[in-house]
Parts: structure tokens; sequence; C-alpha cells
């Protein structure tokens, strides 16, 4: 798992901060195997020069799922035996996966962003990881505050933070380290300025 936590770290930095305050080992282990398979979708546009074979390492993904959500993920992938493990402990939703895949191939071929496939779907997904099932509601609009300063939409985030804030009241504190991401106003703050607003972010349970 060390090296599904260094390959978090360096691909999702804000992801990987928020997961510093989760304090189980195991619940973080399987959060980071679930940011883990994330980053790997994420970094396909840049490892290809078409988006075809970008579609095409895609579908290897989905089908690969089929070995993740029956118990027999293909042997040697880290982040696939991984996500397995995940997927018998954390009952995760074997359709938000498929969803987030769509959403990836979509990107890749330059259509427009689904936020709620992007950044809805994985938050409450992880959500689930920490604190089980029933809090995507709660997560929600968090995630959109998230996916909407991610895609640089600043005054959008804004307008929609108090709403997430009184949605998160609902929210059980072990979960929050999923959500913390959306308390990071901007993408390129110094990794300093940003664990210092997940820390207020946790002690608040406010992003």
């Amino acid at each position: 798992m060390t090296d599904l936590d260094a390959q978090v770290r360096a691909a999702d930095p804000d992801r990987w901060l928020a997961s510093r305050f989760v304090g189980d080992v195991q619940a973080r282990a399987d959060l980071i195997a679930l940011h883990a398979f994330e980053a790997e979708l994420m970094a396909i546009p840049t490892r290809v020069s078409q988006p075809l074979l970008a579609e095409m390492r895609y579908v290897w993904w989905r089908e690969q799922l089929d070995g993740v959500f029956a118990g027999d993920p293909r042997k040697g992938h880290p982040v696939l035996e991984a996500l397995a493990g995940v997927v018998a402990r954390r009952a995760l939703d074997r359709a938000a996966l498929d969803v987030l895949i769509d959403a990836h191939v979509d990107r890749a071929h330059g259509r427009p962003h689904d936020l709620e496939a992007l950044f809805v779907g994985p938050m409450q997904q992880a959500a689930q990881v920490l604190a089980g099932p029933g809090h995507q509601h709660a997560v929600a609009p968090a995630a959109r505050v998230r996916g909407l300063t991610q895609t640089g939409r600043f005054d959008e985030a804004r307008e929609l933070r108090r709403k997430a804030n009184a949605a998160l009241k609902a929210l059980p504190v072990a979960a929050f380290p999923a959500v913390a991401p959306a308390a990071l106003a901007r993408p390129d703050e110094p990794e300093a300025m940003k664990r210092l607003r997940l820390t207020w972010a946790t002690l608040r349970g406010r992003i």
C-alpha cells in the first residue's frame, strides 16, 4: 500500500493531504486505493497521443472491473488488487465506477466535463469507504463545490458553499476527510496553505 500512497501523493496531492486525517489504518488504506484507481483514470490522456487510444485504455479498465467486483482481480496489478479488497469490505457501487469511466472518455475526447460523474460520485464513494453507505445527500453539494473549483468556476463554488456546509451537518465525523478537499479554494495554493485549510476545515466540520 506504500506504493499506492506515493502514487496518490504525486497524482492527487489535495486528496492525499486530506487522507492524513483518517485515523483508522485500514480505512485510510482503502481510501488511498480508491484514489489510486481514480488517479490511473485521470492520467490516461497524458500517456497517449490520440483520444481513441485513451478510450481503448478506458475500455480495458472497465473490463478489469469485472474481476474486481467478482473478487478475482488481475494478479500483480496493485491498484486492481487493492480496489478489489475495498469493494469487498465497503460494498462499493459498480455503476458509479462505470459512470466515472464514461466521463473520463468524454474528457479524453474534449467533451464537456460531467461534474456529477467526475466529482460527486467519487466523493460519495470515498465517504462510504470511511463511514458506510447512506451519506450521498450530505456529500453531494460539497462534491459540486470541489468540481466547480477544480474546473475554475470559483464564483459558482463560493455561492454553493453555504448550502454544502448545511448539508455536511448530517455527515459523520469519520467521513469528513472524504469531503475536506472541497475546502481548498484554489488548486494552485502552496501545500502549507492547503494543510492549514484542511486542518481548520476538519476541526470545524465545514468546507
